[in-house]
């Protein structure tokens, strides 16, 4: 990687991350730093395709390494078309969901090996891994209870909603352990954040962080 910095968003459903990497994004910007905001799945046009073929309550069921499979296609482009050269033009890019969401989703609370998950990782993302990730912590119930709301049907399931969240309590429970393990596991490049308070108490840690390890003068 050249001269940017990759900031990546992760948590499980409802814990407001999409909405602080937009934050994140428009506070650098404003303060002159060339950020660029993508998402996974999706980032670029093909991996856009494979999004709505992930989140699309119609797809049939099938295995967490097709799942995998299918989050890495998208991913690798994502990389190629979208994420590397803007790292390598010097720009800083905030990415709602990487590849921990992989190891979390489809390994920790869908099943698969670890060893299948680190061998699509050397694969795939190689040497592009994110300077510092921002794991939003919140309980599940609540983080499915304003999934819900934002779907515009409080208290129930939409039909907006994606096929993540329609999965069972047990399911997100694993999802809320497994990213305190990747948090516990890599303290240097994860930030776990309290994702309970208000949105500008958690954006206000998320930026002293990044002030703190990644603004000049940090160490």
């Amino acid at each position: 990687m050249a001269s940017g910095k990759f900031i990546t968003f992760e948590g499980g459903e409802g814990s407001g991350k999409s909405t602080q990497a937009r934050l994140l994004a428009e506070r650098l910007q404003a303060g002159g730093i060339d950020a660029l905001l993508t998402r996974e799945p999706g980032g670029s046009p093909f991996a856009e395709r494979v999004r709505v073929l992930l989140l699309d309550p119609a797809t049939p069921s099938h295995a967490a390494l097709s799942e995998a499979l299918l989050f890495y296609a998208a991913r690798a482009d994502h990389l190629d078309k979208t994420i590397r050269p803007a790292l390598a033009a010097g720009r800083w890019v905030i990415c709602d969901r990487f590849s921990d969401s992989t190891r979390v989703y489809q390994g920790a609370a869908g099943g698969l090996r670890a060893e299948a998950l680190d061998a699509l990782e050397r694969l795939v993302v190689c040497e592009t891994r994110p300077h510092l990730t921002f794991i939003l912590d919140l309980a599940p119930a609540e983080g499915l209870a304003r999934a819900r709301a934002r779907g515009g049907v409080e208290g129930t399931v939409s039909a907006a909603t994606d096929p993540f969240e329609r999965r069972d309590p047990s399911f997100h429970a694993r999802l809320r352990a497994g990213y305190a393990e990747v948090a516990k596991a890599e303290p240097r490049r994860c930030a776990l954040i309290d994702a309970a308070r208000g949105r500008d108490a958690v954006a206000a840690e998320i930026w002293a962080v990044v002030e703190q390890r990644l603004l000049p003068g940090a160490s």
